[in-house]
């Protein structure tokens, strides 16, 4: 049986700084991913991140995404690709690679496994040319393929407005966004460039069904009213080879589950969610979680997450004098207090804030 320090489960945005700050602290880390690139969703992301410098203000996620993996690789981190982990057994993670099972005894574990995409269903949801944002955007940004010549966008948060304006960028024609909320999810700063571009976004409506003779053709919109009821006579047809849909996401939590972590629903942040304190700790001693798992957020809150989790790690295995330890930690939560101001953010700051209020319960 192998044996680690820290086993990170996930080489995303918070897995990849969770790495970086526990080899920086000296601790033996392994990084597992079952993917054959790391990153995450940060090689999706062609825009330039907005906001303070310690953000990465000015820089396009991807390039985010190559300077902490290089980090990674300065500071020694064990990167495992390819390589399922299946279970969490106490302080054991079972691992699969090149089909052959493993375990790996950690005497910390982070989990920073991310997030999946909500479906949303509807007559025709079935059909090829119904895709996720996700989906959408490593076909356009990674592999450079056009999904679609014209489409339908289901969703306003700002997945669905970067994603638009993104397929903008690779050559398509965006008939539209389809929103059932009464308001724009997303940042004005983001809906403001789609609708510069000229591409309309309906609010109160809903994609009503998709048609086509084995792949999509149309899809019929409609408005809704204030309970969410089809509005007879407001049906629209749009002749459309893609409606990508970006309606949220879940935190992707099944080995927290299998681990035994207790868990608190919270619709904020996306659904179920790990109970953690602000150190990322969850109700088990040795397990801490980061990023979209312990609440969908932003990547940049994503990988202060991460790092807060890789520092709370190292100075419980005493890694780091524990002064030393709560000066970068209360550093880290004056930036994460930056990224949660303004109003798109109270309801998952105080989200966050009932988490720890439950885990100083337990």
């Amino acid at each position: 049986m192998e044996e680690t320090d820290i086993a990170v489960i996930g080489a995303g945005p918070a897995g990849l700084t969770a790495s970086i700050e526990a080899a920086k602290a000296g601790a033996r880390t392994t990084l597992i991913d079952e993917n054959d690139k790391p990153g995450g969703q940060l090689f999706k992301q062609i825009h330039k991140f907005f906001g303070a410098k310690e953000h990465y203000a000015g820089v396009r996620g991807y390039e985010i995404g190559e300077r902490l993996l290089g980090e990674t690789e300065e500071r020694g981190v064990d990167v495992r690709l390819g390589t399922v982990a299946f279970g969490i057994y106490g302080q054991d993670v079972g691992l699969l690679a090149n089909e052959r099972a493993t375990t790996l005894r950690a005497k910390r574990i982070i989990l920073a496994t991310g997030a999946y995409e909500n479906p949303l269903v509807f007559p025709g949801w079935t059909l090829p040319g119904v895709m996720g944002a996700g989906a959408v955007q490593t076909m356009i940004n990674v592999h450079r393929v056009l999904p679609g010549k014209t489409v339908l966008m289901i969703g306003s948060g700002n997945v669905g407005l970067i994603v638009t304006y993104q397929l903008l960028q690779a050559g398509a024609r965006v008939a539209g966004i389809v929103e059932a909320l009464p308001r724009i999810g997303g940042y004005g700063v983001h809906a403001a460039k789609v609708r510069r571009a000229g591409v309309p976004i309906m609010t109160s409506h809903t994609v009503l069904r998709a048609d086509g003779k084995g792949e999509v053709e149309k899809a019929t919109v409609c408005e809704i009213d204030e309970k969410w009821r089809p509005i007879k006579g407001s049906e629209r047809i749009f002749d459309v080879d893609l409606i990508c849909i970006a309606v949220g996401l879940t935190p992707l939590s099944e080995l927290a589950w299998m681990a035994g972590c207790r868990f608190m629903y919270l619709p904020q942040l996306g659904g179920s969610t790990p109970i953690h304190n602000r150190e990322m700790k969850t109700t088990l001693s040795h397990l801490y979680v980061a990023g979209d798992l312990a609440g969908v957020e932003e990547a940049s809150t994503a990988m202060e997450e991460g790092r807060m989790a890789g520092i709370a790690a190292s100075q419980s295995l005493g890694l780091i004098h524990e002064d030393a330890a709560r000066r970068l930690e209360r550093e880290i939560e004056d930036r994460l207090l930056q990224l949660r101001g303004g109003p798109f953010c109270e309801g998952r700051l105080r989200a966050k804030q009932t988490l720890v209020k439950a885990w100083n319960q337990e």
